[in-house]
């Protein structure tokens, strides 16, 4: 340990020291601390050492420096935190789910969001990671880079975008922080409190708590099979006048469900004929085949937003995606995304740009797509030996939705689940007001879907499920 190393760990062991006195109290708000000199005897360290302590107190807002007179316990109280709104504390209790997510406590995940990390880190693109350097490093300026994002990487998004017959302007795209965002900076743009917006039921729980936070009136339209039910569609814009409805055409999140041509020609008409706007989430569309129908590709980006990401198929800490539509709304998202972040990670988009431009990304999706394939599979194949409902998919994704026989309560299963450190994604969650309509069910996640605990699990739950 060096001397600096000793002086630190010194200066640590005091403020953890005193900052403790003054927790049980044993200083009034405004009494005089030991001078410095003092306290530095007492401490048996030097005055530089105790003085730097009694700085770092100051800057904890614990004490107060008086110029000519010493320190003082700072007289402050802590005002009580304000309870959250009520749309406030509504929304985050919607991505509860997600919190588990990100602060991970369950050994068997099979209601985790997104594939496990060895599937989208493998030994070509770790290299990628740690040798990255640019063609054009020398360059970069080192400022926010534009607000539109890098122009090199929304030009090859555009290219992108023609090979799934999607034609964006050169200023009807925006790089993002990812799906989230773009959904968030639209949210922001077009819903205000009280407007009605329609999403997918079940659909994308995040999408929900964003709607509930803007105060949007959120109705659900049945999802099905071959994607929203246009019956139901039909009858509730009857009864409602949606300003946005808020849709995933592929891979459907939960239900890995794909829209067929015959309901994106009817989803289309109604807009048409409503007057409102489609929200596309694409977010799985690098693994997805690009002869598959999306609304964007039928509407090309008249009353259809289309927002995709690269952060579901590479790592989840490269937060990039886009926003692509008619470039006045564009436009009006750049000037939210400015004055909000100012700008995304232009260090972000070269690293994707080169992934593309180099190969590392196509070799990287082509293993990805198999993995997945082989998932779905093996995890449909197994699901329904044990006797449960698992709906079709027509391209496999990430997802399975499953439901259960009647006499299985939802609730008391993800609980049951918990106490074996088996975390699942109850199919309340990814409804509108989280209500439970009809059987239990959950999402599974094709990487976790055959795994053994996770199986065995379910055929108990099912052998003691009470019988009708």
């Amino acid at each position: 340990m060096t001397a600096a190393d000793t002086r630190f760990s010194r200066v640590d062991r005091i403020v953890q020291h005193v900052s403790g006195l003054l927790a049980a109290g044993a200083y009034k708000p405004g009494e005089r601390l030991p001078s410095v000199r003092q306290a530095a005897r007492e401490h048996g360290v030097s005055k530089n050492t105790m003085a730097e302590a009694y700085d770092r107190l100051v800057a904890r807002g614990l004490l107060e420096a008086r110029p000519g007179s010493g320190y003082y316990v700072a007289q402050f109280q802590l005002d009580r935190p304000a309870p959250p709104a009520p749309h406030v504390a509504a929304a985050v209790d919607v991505v509860s789910l997600l919190r588990e997510q990100l602060d991970q406590h369950y050994e068997v995940r099979p209601g985790d969001g997104r594939p496990p990390a060895s599937w989208m880190e493998g030994a070509e693109l770790k290299r990628y990671f740690s040798s990255f350097r640019t063609a054009d490093a020398d360059t970069v300026d080192f400022g926010y880079g534009s607000s539109w994002g890098y122009a090199p990487l929304r030009e090859r998004l555009r290219v992108l975008l023609l090979e799934r017959s999607i034609t964006a302007q050169p200023d009807g795209l925006l790089l993002t922080h990812g799906v989230n965002h773009g959904l968030d900076l639209i949210i922001r743009h077009l819903i205000e409190p009280g407007d009605t917006v329609f999403v997918d039921d079940p659909g994308y729980y995040p999408l929900f708590a964003k709607l509930t936070l803007a105060k949007a009136k959120i109705i659900g339209i049945s999802r099905s099979h071959d994607g929203p039910d246009l019956e139901d569609l039909a009858a509730k814009l009857a009864l409602h006048r949606p300003k946005v409805f808020f849709t995933q055409s592929l891979a459907h999140n939960p239900t890995g469900s794909t829209l067929s041509p015959a309901v994106s020609f009817g989803l289309m008409q109604l807009a048409e004929r409503w007057g409102f706007l489609l929200v596309e989430n694409d977010a799985l569309a690098d693994i997805l085949p690009v002869t598959l129908p999306r609304l964007a590709s039928l509407d090309q980006l008249n009353r259809v937003l289309y927002v995709g990401t690269f952060s579901k198929t590479l790592s989840a800490s490269l937060r990039c995606g886009f926003v692509a539509g008619d470039p006045a709304i564009i436009s009006a998202l750049g000037n939210l995304k400015m004055l909000t972040t100012v700008a995304t990670s232009d260090y972000v988009e070269r690293f994707v740009f080169h992934l593309i431009q180099g190969g590392q990304y196509l070799r990287h999706l082509r293993k990805l797509k198999s993995r997945v394939e082989e998932a779905h599979k093996t995890s449909l194949a197994r699901l329904e030996a044990l006797g449960l409902t698992v709906r079709k998919s027509v391209s496999p994704g990430f997802y399975l939705w499953v439901e259960f026989p009647d006499a299985i309560d939802e609730m008391a299963l993800c609980r049951a689940a918990s106490e074996q450190s088996i975390f699942l994604a109850p199919g309340s969650v990814f409804r509108p007001g989280r209500s439970i309509n009809g059987k239990a069910a959950i999402r599974v996640n094709v990487a976790y879907g055959a795994h053994p605990r996770f199986l065995a699990f379910l055929a108990d739950q099912l052998k003691n499920a009470p019988r009708g």
